[in-house]
């Protein structure tokens, strides 16, 4: 007698739940970390072409924007440098959890600006970027320790 679809369905998930689970903890660790490297390589991505970019050639938008919050050109500049040198240390191991900090940093003040300058219309972007941020934070933060000779010795 032919199973119905959603037996199969169900059989195959749990199979595979029980393939997770029977794996190894570094395979899930090793995938853990590619994914993590993932997202910063995304992000750094991000911040160097997407944020940085616009107001290093000080693109008419983002100039527009700075002027309207009244920093003009040195602001944009500034901030354009900032978000470009979080950028590079997102992808340098000994800089990747103080960057992941400082450039939430920024975002913490990107959401207050897009709050009071520009009514919210995108405050959502900067709270989105905080959350793969703190997590590359968090998670690096043993690696930065060890590196700079901060951390505990293992008993």
């Amino acid at each position: 007698m032919p199973k119905p679809a959603a037996s199969v369905a169900l059989a195959a998930t749990a199979a595979s739940a029980a393939a997770v689970v029977a794996e190894s903890a570094t395979a899930r660790g090793r995938r853990a970390r590619l994914a993590l490297r993932t997202v910063q390589v995304l992000l750094a991505l991000f911040y160097a072409i997407a944020s940085a970019l616009p107001k290093l050639i000080a693109q008419p938008s983002a100039a527009e924007s700075f002027d309207r919050i009244g920093w003009g050109s040195a602001g944009m500049y500034t901030i354009g440098a900032l978000e470009l040198a979080g950028a590079v240390a997102l992808l340098i191991p000994l800089l990747q959890s103080v960057a992941a900090m400082a450039l939430s940093a920024l975002m913490v003040g990107a959401f207050i600006v897009q709050l009071t300058v520009f009514d919210g219309q995108y405050a959502a972007t900067p709270l989105i970027l905080i959350v793969p941020l703190a997590l590359i934070a968090w998670a690096r933060r043993g690696q930065n320790a060890r590196l700079w000779g901060l951390a505990r010795p293992r008993a």
